[in-house]
């Protein structure tokens, strides 16, 4: 079945009393017992389950050719589960460019109390081979593209190094989305996704998920967290996320096609310093990128040569490009991201991250050349 079809029909289920052709919101936090004591539609508790969250784990499941999915309340309490699952004093290895929110939750919450944290370029393979830890080392993290320099990681020479050693790898597949991207056939044992982003797509829903390539006893780990946790979305939410995952494959089209378009504009003009997007000939890890994926996706960041003050000015100056937190929503969206991260970032200070959405391209570009014109 191909990936579109999988999209509308994986995640919805017709009622069977209203034989209504959208699978209806479940609000029930509680389910019927059955004479014997069992519960026969398969449902106990919401917390455990719900339908309209079996929909949702259905359809990312299908569109990652995955062997089973869970969806979570956010992004960063599906990368919270994975590393719950670790036994005390694992060695993990993650990207120095990484997602702000999760990178902080690793450094407040887990390393140098829970686990042995070693943050490296896993851009380079090389420094890759040289992180690992033998016998430790058990979580080897990708996020490709990265977040915000659109770095791209080797998927299938990383998962090689961790096989090699025992480990396993979890990659944060958020931007490019399996329309684009698919991990597991690419040798990875999880990939996580925030559903807020490109799921949703429409900026108004808050998750996350995990996807395994097979059930093993890491994978029921990470399951009994999320169900003793209490980290699952509402069934609103879910119902939200699996409405949005039906346009999903149209949608990461036009928003790839449109962030072409702005990446290359971007790239000829004289007052960009560089741009950072996957897509293009001039990205350090386009050979890489062009192998593992299908698509370059709507995300992309460049740097203004006139520094950080031009940069926000700059981004202060769009009318139709919103200056705003988040991504993957129908509409664009920049970012100063220095700002956001604080003094320690080590996002470049005149960088700005744009989310490319789905408006006209020559109505964004324009956009962009009166932003410039104001410098």
């Amino acid at each position: 079945m191909n990936i579109e079809t999988i999209a509308i029909h994986a995640g919805n289920k017709i009622d069977e009393t209203s034989k209504a052709v959208v699978q209806p919101i479940t609000l029930s936090t509680t389910f019927e017992r059955g004479f014997d004591g069992s519960f026969p539609s398969g449902f106990q508790y919401t917390r455990a389950a719900n339908p309209n969250r079996q929909s949702l784990e259905s359809v990312i499941c299908g569109l990652e050719n995955g062997a089973e999915a869970c969806a979570f309340s956010s992004g960063n309490a599906a990368g919270a589960a994975v590393f719950q699952a670790l036994e005390p004093g694992s060695h993990v290895i993650v990207p120095t460019d990484m997602y702000h929110g999760l990178k902080a939750l690793i450094n407040e919450v887990y390393a140098n109390r829970i686990l042995d944290i070693s943050f490296v370029d896993l851009s380079d393979i090389k420094i890759v081979k040289a992180a690992v830890k033998p016998h430790t080392t058990k979580l080897i993290w990708i996020e490709t593209p990265s977040n915000p320099l659109l770095k791209i990681s080797d998927i299938t020479s990383i998962c090689e190094i961790a096989e090699d050693n025992g480990a396993v790898v979890c990659c944060d597949n958020t931007f490019a989305t399996p329309i684009f991207q698919r991990p597991l056939e690419l040798g990875a044992d999880l990939v996580m996704h925030s559903s807020t982003k490109y799921f949703g797509g429409h900026s108004d829903v808050l998750g996350g998920a995990l996807v395994c390539k097979e059930k093993n006893e890491l994978w029921e780990r990470i399951k009994n967290i999320q169900t003793l946790s209490g980290a699952v979305p509402s069934p609103f939410d879910c119902y939200m996320a699996v409405r949005g995952i039906k346009t999903l494959p149209y949608r990461m089209k036009g928003h790839a096609n449109n962030a072409r378009k702005i990446a290359e504009y971007l790239e000829n003009h004289p007052q960009v310093e560089k741009v950072f997007y996957p897509g293009l000939l001039s990205h350090e890890g386009y050979n890489v990128a062009k192998t593992q994926m299908c698509g370059f996706s709507g995300m992309l960041s460049f740097t203004l040569k006139q520094g950080e003050n031009a940069a926000i000015k700059f981004a202060n100056s769009l009318k139709l490009i919103i200056r705003a937190t988040s991504l993957g929503g129908v509409e664009s969206l920049i970012e100063h991201r220095a700002s956001v991260e604080g003094p320690d970032t080590k996002t470049p200070f005149n960088l700005l991250r744009l989310s490319v959405g789905l408006e006209s391209a020559e109505d964004l570009l324009e956009d962009l050349e009166q932003a410039f014109s104001s410098l």
